[in-house]
């Protein structure tokens, strides 16, 4: 277990990669050692249709602790972008209630899925597919309204053009979290004007130079965060270089409580209670 002020806290990692390869030797110790380190439940996002299968697979050998969000990244989306959102489409309407979907056959012992993610806009490495990624993520964005989901959205040097297509939605849009911010405080506060979102904060925080503590304890109240670890990626120091996992939360959560001037139990609880305010689980 990691030692930690917090290791009386109870947590949940709203975004984890566990599905993932790197993790394919050890999944078991990963997820045994989050349950020692205080985490409840681990929330995993698929990136493309290979993924929902990985996602919803590794959800069920991990019942009531794992929960499956599905969705297209943006950076998987290419020239077969419709096809993949298709089969996406079909995959989640074969795990929802049949009261929510149109088709007439459904498949037993089905998982439903807490989200639709990871979606969103990314054009940090190439704007090739600038068109395509936005006409993806409206369509994502029309079956969270429809559905009823929340959104798990990643967003990286295009918060303008996100923002653009949440406003067409924003009355009807149930909430989500924008994923991994890192922003500044005007980002910041354009996002939280979505009322219904709130930040997705990890390892990140932790890092020697970074701003997010004075952008946080400046205009983001704790009613607005959850945590998240984005694991394998972003460990959070002193373990930044490592392969993340979901125990290293208890990091965020100390560096958060030295942030607010509150203490780790307060952190827990009111990150847990967002997270039970955005996403419905039945616990």
């Amino acid at each position: 277990m990691v030692d930690s002020n917090s290791s009386n806290c109870k947590f949940i990692d709203t975004h984890c990669h566990l599905d993932g390869e790197e993790f394919n030797d050890d999944r078991d110790a990963v997820v045994q050692r989050a349950r020692e380190a205080g985490c409840t439940s681990i929330f995993l996002p698929a990136i493309d249709v290979a993924s929902c299968q990985t996602v919803l697979d590794t959800c069920k050998h991990y019942p009531d602790f794992c929960y499956p969000m599905l969705g297209l990244h943006p950076e998987e989306v290419k020239s077969d972008w419709k096809e993949q959102l298709e089969q996406i489409r079909q995959i989640i309407k074969l795990n929802i209630p049949l009261e929510l979907c149109s088709l007439s056959k459904r498949e037993s012992s089905q998982f439903k899925p807490i989200a639709i993610g990871e979606v969103g806009l990314d054009y940090y490495w190439s704007r090739e597919f600038e068109q395509e990624q936005l006409l993806a993520f409206e369509e994502q964005v029309r079956w969270s309204v429809e559905l009823q989901l929340p959104l798990m959205i990643h967003c990286r040097k295009a918060q303008n053009e996100m923002v653009a297509v949440l406003k067409k939605y924003a009355n009807d849009l149930p909430g989500g979290v924008f994923h991994c911010f890192t922003g500044n405080e005007q980002e910041a506060r354009q996002l939280l004007e979505f009322d219904r979102f709130v930040l997705g904060i990890g390892g990140v925080l932790t890092f020697k130079k970074s701003h997010l503590p004075e952008v946080l304890s400046a205009c983001v109240p704790l009613s607005r965060i959850v945590l998240e670890t984005d694991a394998p990626y972003m460990a959070p120091v002193p373990l930044r270089g490592q392969r993340n996992e979901s125990s290293y939360i208890v990091h965020m959560i100390d560096k958060l409580a030295e942030t607010y001037g509150v203490s780790a139990e307060e952190i827990c609880q009111q990150t847990n209670g967002n997270v039970a305010r955005i996403f419905s689980l039945k616990r």
